[in-house]
Formats: C-alpha cells, structure tokens, sequence
C-alpha cells in the first residue's frame, strides 16, 4: 500500500477514490472503536514501510502480524477492550 492511499483522495493506484484512507479507516473505528488489524508483513519489516506505520497509528497500536500467536494477542486485546 501507498502512503498516497491512506492520506490523500485519488491516491489509490487502481482506481480514483473521492476519499482518502484514512477517512475510511476512521469510520471503521467510530463503528467498531476496538478493532484491531492484521498485519500479512512480517513485523520485522513494518518499521520499513511508511503505510503501515500510517495505519498502526490510526489503529492507535492495535496492529498485530497475521500469525497464530499474532491472532492470540489480538484477540486478549479484544478481550480487554470489553
């Protein structure tokens, strides 16, 4: 993913969106506040790739590596969100 995708409208390099990501990513959030994303990198290269670091932030740190251990701590996130 581009940083352009998640910051600016338009930015997507498939298709033209009115909206940039980061707008919809706070619409999930104001519909589910405890959403957590899984990350298919490997976290040893998310510090690398600017969008991601992007999308961590907007998930306020709720990012975990699609993983089985990546899933266990996710869900235990999930669990004390309730």
């Amino acid at each position: 993913m581009s940083p352009y995708e998640v910051t600016y409208p338009g930015g997507s390099v498939e298709h033209f969106n009115p909206e940039a990501g980061d707008v919809w990513m706070n619409r999930l959030l104001a519909a589910y506040p405890h959403a957590i994303w899984l990350n298919p990198r490997p976290q040893s290269h998310w510090s690398y790739v600017p969008s991601v670091q992007m999308v961590r932030e907007l998930m306020h740190d709720r990012m975990y590596p699609l993983t089985l251990e990546g899933l266990e701590q996710g869900i235990r996130a999930l669990q004390r969100a309730r």
